[in-house]
């Protein structure tokens, strides 16, 4: 057995306490999110870094599973038999046709539509937040959720064998609703907005004491995020790139990749780098951009009004530490349309042959928009974030693409509907060239 392999198998738990965010109280590792004692501010996982140093190299990482389990040293689970249903590892594509088209050298997609098990970055925060759940003792898990995450948690839920009630907004796209419900949980369709969805979820969480991934067990849970920051470095070659381009919902995301790129040149994994921060929301719903660009130190709650809806969070939890990201950074948080985000999910399906959710058109339409104002180096090496599937949200382009041509089963008819496809081609290409 290889010394890299031995240090992997009998490596020690890393995390310390839970740590608020604001004031620096510390918590014992149970299921709590907030600083109840101080400040009422968020808390979040510590680590002993010096003991992670000891036990990870590049080599055990290699090592490890195929799935973010490789990173077990940097997530809050103690176990040695992780939930592990292949999460994580998802391709980072080299982008070249949607560089060209857009003006960049240097662009690369992170690809979490094929996450498993249920096409989005999810599947990452519901492995830890649910291994993390059984370590306490929960039976019965839950979440507030815009889709994805109602799915991940129905999902990995069922494979761990844990009671699952899920709660979502009842106008959610039908995509999500019915890739929670074949999962058997308890799904509650909620008359309300996500922002109201979680305050009904708190008052059950203490009610009835449940394991709330993303309430009470939060702290775990957006740990999980972490890892895609951590695979982006491996998979550039243990390096960092230039730039990056992220959906901002309720900002865990964005700052979570921030801590995972930190964490790697804490513990020598990656040379120090100054990475861009960039981040993207839908303007019906867009509170951290609206912060940004007024040069505000608060965020102003909204009332979400747009189709993507697996962004729609108009409180965000972590807006505030997502402008600290953004303004350290030297990154922007900005906004698109509606049309922009259709055009967006068009864009990339056409140049790289990935069929993303609202969220990734709204990411995709966010790195042209600041392309076109000159914010992105076409030198630098940017990585932009796709989140979800978009077979999840096939409605939001239903009536913006083309319709099959429905020809007789003979060669003359196919020959007619081929002309006709080749003149409107040309007509649509000559129309773009004006």
């Amino acid at each position: 057995m290889t010394q890299a392999i031995e240090r992997l198998i009998t490596s020690q738990k890393t995390f310390t306490a839970l740590k608020c965010k604001e004031c620096g109280e510390e918590y014992g590792l149970g299921a709590k999110h907030v600083c109840e004692d101080v400040c009422f501010g968020p808390l979040e996982v510590a680590y002993d870094y010096d003991a992670i140093r000891r036990q990870v190299s590049r080599e055990t990482i290699a090592a490890g599973p195929h799935s973010i389990w490789r990173y077990k040293a940097f997530l809050p689970v103690e176990t040695d038999t992780p939930i592990d249903v292949g999460t994580g590892m998802t391709p980072l594509v080299k982008a070249n046709r949607l560089a060209r088209q857009l003006g960049l050298k240097n662009l690369y997609i992170k690809n979490d539509a094929v996450n498993m098990p249920t096409l989005s970055f999810k599947d990452r925060v519901v492995s830890v937040a649910l291994t993390r759940a059984q370590e306490l003792g929960f039976t019965t898990v839950s979440c507030a959720s815009t889709g994805n995450l109602a799915n991940s948690t129905a999902a990995i839920a069922a494979h761990a064998g844990l009671e699952c009630c899920v709660f979502i907004p009842a106008d959610l796209e039908a995509g999500k609703i019915l890739g929670t419900l074949i999962y058997d949980p308890t799904l509650m369709a909620v008359k309300g907005n996500y922002d109201q969805v979680n305050r009904l979820c708190s008052e059950v969480a203490n009610t009835h004491g449940w394991g709330f991934v993303n309430i009470n067990l939060r702290p775990y849970y957006s740990e999980g995020s972490k890892t895609l920051g951590f695979e982006v470095a491996e998979q550039l070659g243990w390096e960092l790139p230039d730039h990056v381009v992220v959906p901002c919902a309720s900002g865990s995301l964005y700052t979570k990749i921030y801590k995972g790129f930190n964490e790697f040149v804490k513990t020598g994994l990656v040379e120090d780098k100054a990475v861009r921060f960039s981040g993207a929301q839908a303007e019906g719903c867009s509170p951290i951009s609206q912060a940004f660009k007024e040069g505000r130190d608060f965020i102003t709650p909204v009332k979400p009004n747009t189709i993507a809806k697996s962004i729609a969070i108009g409180n965000p939890a972590d807006g505030m530490y997502a402008l600290d990201v953004a303004r350290k950074t030297n990154g922007q948080i900005e906004d698109v349309t509606d049309a922009e985000i259709i055009a967006g999910m068009k864009l990339l399906a056409e140049t790289e042959g990935i069929f993303t959710e609202t969220a990734g058109g709204t990411t995709i339409a966010v790195l042209k928009k600041l392309v076109e104002a000159g914010k992105i180096d076409p030198e630098e090496k940017t990585v932009v974030f796709i989140t979800g599937n978009g077979l999840k949200t096939t409605e939001a382009v239903q009536g913006y693409i083309g319709e099959p041509l429905t020809i007789e089963p003979k060669l003359d008819s196919f020959e007619r509907a081929w002309e006709r496809a080749n003149t409107l081609n040309r007509l649509e290409w000559q129309q773009t060239q004006v």
